[in-house]
This record gives structure tokens, C-alpha cells and sequence, in this order.
């Protein structure tokens, strides 16, 4: 069983966004899925309970379920987390996937939480494996450009810059994702997310 972890201490930063399609990309591949929702917010519970049974199927995380199932495990953190919740997901997880709007706020509260990656113990010793990913981007804006710097900062692969489109929003209301959408809809989106995928996948 292969593991990625989402996060960011950051509320509201992307990450139900993208753990529910990094699963939804893997289970339209065949792979065994199950999502790991850890936020008190449940959203990523939510989604699951509104996709409809004929498409690839995502497992819900469950105590009494049997792992050896499940070829991915992804997880959906909660907001703040630090310390040693962070540590006990990153011994789980043999990759990080940490969503970074361009935002002051956002920008702000992940600048700490990036060096603490970088000084973790599992990501120096590379048992696991850390990536950028911006969000809701309108690429040549001022903010676009304070992103880029800020990342910029960091010793970490940037992998995507994902556009700021309500394509996502409107697939998150049918429980669906980016990969279950007609490739016509989600052409421009798809190739944002390439090298993100070879990521995944390598």
C-alpha cells in the first residue's frame, strides 16, 4: 500500500480540493482508493457519500477495515496541524502533497509549517517525499507573483499551479472529480495536472 498525505495547517487552503481528486484520479486508474478524511469538518466524508455508485470507486477510511485492500491510502488532514500529529502522519506517508494559495494569510501561516517539513525527520532522511502545490491561481496577478516568490524560498518541488475555476467547485456538489469529467471539459485543468501526476505515480 502506497500513502499520501495532503496538508496544510492552513483552514481553507485546497486540501479536501485536492486529496478528493488525487483519489479520484487514482480510482479511474483501477487502483484500490481509500480516503482518510482527518478534519473535523468531515467534507472530504461528504463528497464520498455524494458520488454516485457506477463511478470508480473511493473507500471510506474505517477502524475495522482491512488495509491490506487498499493499494492507495490518502489522507486529508486537519487544519493546525503541527508537532507530533505531523510527525505520526509522516511516518505513515511515503508522500506529501501541500496545497499553498496565493494569499498574505495563507502565505503567512505556511511558511512555518514548510520549514517544520523540511527539518522533519522522515523528509531528511527522504522516506518521504514532499511537493508544492498552488492553488486557485489567476496566473499574472500581483498574487500569482507574491506565490511564485514565496515558493520560491522553499528547497521543494513546485508541481502544479492549478487555476482558479469552478469547475472544481461545481464537481466537489456531485461528488465527483476532475477525472470523471468528459476530457473536453477538463483539457486545460488535465494539463495543469501532469507533472503533479507523474509524481504520484513515479
Amino acid at each position: 500500500m502506497r500513502t499520501l498525505l495532503v496538508a496544510n495547517p492552513k483552514g481553507g487552503s485546497g486540501k479536501t480540493t485536492l486529496a478528493t481528486n488525487i483519489a479520484g484520479y487514482l480510482a479511474n486508474r483501477n487502483e484500490r482508493v481509500t480516503l482518510w478524511d482527518l478534519d473535523r469538518q468531515r467534507s472530504a466524508l461528504k463528497w464520498l457519500e455524494m458520488r454516485a455508485e457506477e463511478l470508480p470507486r473511493i473507500s471510506p477510511f474505517s477502524a475495522k477495515q482491512n488495509l491490506k485492500d487498499t493499494s492507495w491510502l490518502i489522507l486529508d488532514s486537519p487544519a493546525g496541524l503541527h508537532g507530533k500529529s505531523l510527525a505520526r502522519l509522516l511516518k505513515l506517508a511515503e508522500k506529501v502533497a501541500v496545497p499553498v494559495q496565493p494569499s498574505l494569510f495563507d502565505l503567512d501561516a505556511t511558511r512555518d509549517f514548510l520549514l517544520a517539513l523540511n527539518e522533519a525527520k522522515a523528509v531528511r532522511k527522504k522516506d518521504t517525499f514532499v511537493s508544492l502545490v498552488g492553488m486557485r491561481v489567476d496566473p499574472r496577478t500581483k498574487a500569482s507573483s507574491h506565490l511564485e516568490t514565496f515558493l520560491a524560498e522553499f528547497d521543494l518541488p513546485v508541481l502544479a499551479y492549478l487555476r482558479n475555476t469552478q469547475i472544481y467547485v461545481n464537481a466537489a456538489f456531485e461528488g465527483v472529480s476532475l477525472f470523471d469529467l468528459p476530457e473536453n471539459v477538463v483539457k486545460r485543468d488535465l494539463e495543469q495536472w501532469e507533472p503533479l501526476l507523474e509524481w504520484i505515480a513515479d
